[in-house]
C-alpha cells in the first residue's frame, strides 16, 4: 500500500494535479463538398447529389454524417424539401 502511495505522489504535483493524458486540440475540418466547389445555392433539381443526402428510407442524414456545415446543410434542406413537394424525391421509402 506504501508502494502505491509513493508512486501517486511521484505523478502529482503539489496541487494534486497528477500529469495524466493531455488534451490535443481538434483537427482542422474539411470543408463541406458545396463550399469546396464554391456552390452558393444548392439545386433542388440535382436529384444525384441530393439522393446521398439522404438515407434509403428517405431521412435527411445529419450534418456530422454527411460533412456539411451549417449554412449548407439548411440549403440542402430547402432544396430537399422543395424538390419533394415537385415529386423529384419520395417524402418516404
Amino acid at each position: 500500500m506504501a508502494e502505491f502511495n509513493e508512486r501517486r505522489n511521484d505523478r502529482s504535483d503539489r496541487n494534486g494535479r497528477s500529469d495524466g493524458p493531455r488534451k490535443m486540440s481538434a483537427p482542422q475540418q474539411t470543408p463541406c463538398r458545396f463550399c469546396r466547389r464554391g456552390e452558393k445555392y444548392v439545386d433542388y433539381k440535382d436529384i444525384e447529389t441530393l439522393q446521398k443526402l439522404l438515407t434509403h428510407r428517405g431521412k435527411i442524414y445529419s450534418r456530422k454524417r454527411s460533412g456539411n456545415c451549417a449554412g449548407c446543410q439548411r440549403k440542402v434542406k430547402r432544396a430537399i424539401k422543395r424538390a419533394r413537394l415537385m415529386a423529384l424525391l419520395p417524402f418516404c421509402a
